[in-house]
C-alpha cells in the first residue's frame, strides 16, 4: 500500500530537511503546501527528488492549510506531519509494517492511528509534566481524516477504528527561548480569540493570576515536570505565563468591542 506525507510550511529551512529524511524510506509521495516562504524551504524540499511536490498557497489558517495538503494526497494512507516533526527510525519501521498489510494478529486493520509525540524544549526531550506522550492523530486511510477548523491547537477527526502506534515521533518545536516566547505570544493571541468566541471575558483574577499558578503547580509538581531539570522549570514557568497572557488578551479584546 502507498503512503503520502502531507506537510505545510512557512520559512522552515531549519527543520524541513530533517523531517523529509525521516520519511524518505517509506513515503511514495510527499505533498508540501508552502505559504510564501522567503528562505530556502522550497529549495531544500525540491532537492529531495521528484516525489516531493511543493505547491504555493495563500495562508488560510492551520486547519484549512493542512486539509488542503491532505486533499492533494493520492496514497492509500496519509501521514500528516508538522515541518518540525520527525519520525524515529523505529516509528518509520512500524508504519512500514502497516503499509505491508494487516498482520495475523490484526495490527494494521485500523482506519487511523495515534502517534506519541516527544516534545523537545531547548533541544532536550521533555518526558514529564504532561508533555509526553502528547498523542496526536496523524496516520489514517485517505478519505477518513481531516482537521477540525479551529484558529489554534487544531485537532484531527478520523472516521472508523483507531489504534495507537508504539514508537514516538520527535517534535523539535522550541530550540531557543526566544522562539518559544514568540510562539506563545502568537498562540495566546489565537487562544484569546477562541475564548472570546465562546463567551465574553471580563477581567478575571481567577483566569489571569490563579489559573496560571495552578497550571504551573499541577504540571511541575503533581505531573513531575521537575524531573526534566532546568529545562522543565523554564518550560512550565513560561507555559503558565502563556495561560495568563491568553486570558488577559481575551479581556483586552472584550474591551475593544
Amino acid at each position: 500500500m502507498t503512503l503520502s506525507v502531507a506537510i505545510i510550511t512557512f520559512n522552515e529551512e531549519a527543520n524541513i530537511a530533517r523531517t523529509l529524511r525521516s520519511v524518505a524510506a517509506i513515503a511514495d509521495e510527499i505533498v508540501i503546501v508552502d505559504s510564501g516562504s522567503n528562505d530556502r524551504t522550497v529549495e531544500i524540499a525540491q532537492s529531495f527528488g521528484p516525489h516531493v511536490r511543493v505547491l504555493s498557497e495563500t495562508w488560510k489558517g492551520f486547519a484549512r492549510q493542512k486539509n488542503s495538503a491532505i486533499e492533494k494526497c493520492t496514497g492509500i494512507w496519509v501521514l500528516s506531519l508538522d515541518a518540525d516533526e520527525e519520525l524515529t527510525p523505529e516509528l518509520a519501521k512500524e508504519i512500514s509494517e502497516i503499509l505491508s498489510g494487516p498482520a495475523e494478529d490484526g495490527f494494521g486493520k485500523e482506519d487511523g492511528y495515534w502517534i506519541k509525540r516527544r516534545n523537545h524544549f531547548l533541544n532536550k526531550p521533555i518526558r514529564h509534566g504532561g508533555f509526553y506522550p502528547d498523542p496526536k492523530l496523524r496516520l489514517f486511510r485517505r478519505g477518513k481524516g481531516r482537521f477540525l477548523d479551529r484558529p489554534v491547537h487544531e485537532t484531527m477527526e478520523i472516521e472508523g477504528r483507531l489504534g495507537t502506534l508504539h514508537y514516538p515521533m520527535n517534535h523539535h518545536a522550541y530550540p531557543t527561548l526566544s522562539g518559544y516566547i514568540e510562539h506563545m505570544n502568537r498562540y495566546s493571541s489565537l487562544g484569546a480569540q477562541v475564548a472570546v468566541s465562546r463567551r465574553r471575558r471580563g477581567f478575571s483574577v481567577l483566569d489571569i493570576v490563579l489559573r496560571p499558578l495552578a497550571t504551573f503547580l499541577y504540571n511541575y509538581l503533581f505531573r513531575l515536570g521537575f524531573l526534566d531539570g532546568r529545562e522543565g522549570l523554564l518550560l512550565h514557568m513560561y507555559h503558565s505565563v502563556y495561560v495568563s497572557w491568553k486570558y488577559a488578551k481575551a479581556w483586552e479584546i472584550g474591551q475593544d468591542r
